[in-house]
């Protein structure tokens, strides 16, 4: 575990984890300092909004990935960034780079725009002063650039680059923090969130640029001569990818907005700020998993499971301790600090709190048995992503509509303890069939 810690891909993605950690509750100061309570609501509905951009991205980022390391299992990096090894991979990394650019840029040019319709939609419900139209077109137009910088560091991180990735990832977020807390302090209010998104966005096109130019022109030279078909390998992935992505939405993201409807803009600040902080200390968990997804690609690539699997489990377990203590850190400081920072005005009651925090732990462990499983170029989870999606959806509108906003999360945390055996019982006769190359692939 000690190597592990010190490794570089460790490092930068703690690095990046770590401040978002501390950057996160710098931004549970401010927020309620500078934002009324009203705009607060409207700040993280734009948040909430923003992720229907998974409707653009359908997984492929994930796809991206899993590609791009099954074919870095034999290539390596040079010195000056380039890349080596087998020209049959190098031919398919090249070409799939091309692939992943044409699809970023038509994707993006699609569904961004239904995206910014919809947040009008929603936005416009409520008679307010707060200025929101400019603030939410901006945040909108950012959201591109971000979208085709995460297709970007996707392909390369899944080239065993989690470190560098993570590097540029860590800096994107600086500079978007720091630019937050500007223009916060300069009474911007939601400009302050639109304005710094779209700033953090072009550093992050400049720092891609910058440390990836040469792999970049040589894999663009290789794919403009080398021809391979990835839609036919792609494609029909993309559509289970795409039914579980927009499920994620649902399942994810789908309270704030039924919140801002149903309860007012105060109760959607409180959902949206809850969510946020579990979802920080699922990030920081999560860094076991994270900076080994390459490793676990590339391993099933070269069907070395017998190197696989001990990793596999070591790092689960560790992802699940780091989030159970996390947890427990938070509770202890919504108690010793009650009495000077008005937890109960911002965040959930600590029943609700309670409730978030169990779903979250039960994702930490089907994040992980997904991870593994869709490393063999597969989507197992289509259904049960599907229907969780359909579940929290109704039973979240239904609370909304008959019940107090205390039991608002009871449908998120009970499509996870249905959900849970589900995947179990896939994931293990996936592990079973692992060695049978004719049955590696699981259909649902």
């Amino acid at each position: 575990m000690l190597k592990t810690i010190l490794s570089h891909d460790f490092r930068h993605t703690a690095i990046n984890q770590i401040w978002r950690l501390f950057s996160g509750p710098l931004m549970l100061i401010l927020i309620p300092l500078y934002l009324s309570a009203e705009a607060q609501g409207y700040w993280y509905t734009f948040v909430s909004l923003a992720a229907l951009a998974v409707f653009a991205d359908m997984g492929f980022s994930t796809i991206l990935l899993q590609f791009s390391a099954h074919e870095f299992a034999y290539l390596k990096f040079e010195s000056d960034k380039t890349l080596s090894g087998s020209q049959k991979h190098l031919d398919r990394l090249a070409t799939l780079l091309r692939f992943a650019i044409k699809w970023s840029a038509g994707m993006g040019l699609v569904a961004f725009p239904i995206i910014l319709v919809v947040g009008f939609f929603i936005l416009d419900q409520k008679q307010t002063d707060i200025d929101w139209v400019k603030p939410w077109v901006i945040y909108g137009l950012a959201s591109v650039f971000v979208f085709v910088n995460s297709m970007l560091l996707s392909f390369i991180e899944g080239c065993n680059s989690v470190g560098e990735v993570q590097k540029i990832r860590f800096l994107i977020s600086l500079t978007t923090v720091v630019s937050t807390v500007c223009l916060l302090l300069l009474g911007t209010e939601l400009y302050a969130l639109a304005v710094s998104l779209f700033v953090g966005a072009l550093i992050g096109t400049m720092l891609i640029l910058y440390r990836y130019t040469d792999m970049l022109k040589q894999l663009y030279v290789i794919g403009i001569e080398a021809l391979h078909d990835w839609k036919t390998e792609i494609l029909p992935l993309v559509g289970k990818y795409a039914i579980s992505w927009a499920s994620g939405y649902f399942i994810f993201s789908i309270f704030t907005p039924i919140a801002f409807h149903y309860y007012g803009t105060i109760e959607a600040g409180q959902v949206g700020l809850s969510i946020a902080v579990c979802t920080a200390i699922f990030g920081i968990s999560n860094i076991w998993m994270t900076i080994i997804i390459p490793k676990i690609n590339m391993l099933v690539s070269q069907k070395d499971y017998a190197t696989l699997d001990p990793i596999f489990k070591k790092h689960l377990i560790l992802s699940v301790v780091t989030y159970i203590f996390g947890i427990i850190t938070l509770f202890m400081i919504i108690t010793l600090f009650k009495e000077y920072v008005p937890f109960d005005e911002r965040l959930v009651s600590p029943f609700s709190l309670m409730i978030i925090s169990s779903a979250w732990l039960l994702q930490i462990i089907i994040n992980s048995l997904a991870i593994y499983m869709r490393a063999h170029k597969e989507e197992p989870l289509v259904i049960p992503s599907f229907l969780s999606g359909i579940y929290i959806s109704l039973v979240t509108l239904l609370i909304a509509i008959y019940l107090p906003f205390e039991y608002f999360f009871l449908g998120f945390l009970s499509s996870f303890i249905w959900g849970m055996p589900w995947v179990l019982v896939i994931f293990r006769r996936y592990k079973n069939h692992k060695d049978d190359k004719d049955e590696i692939i699981i259909k649902i």
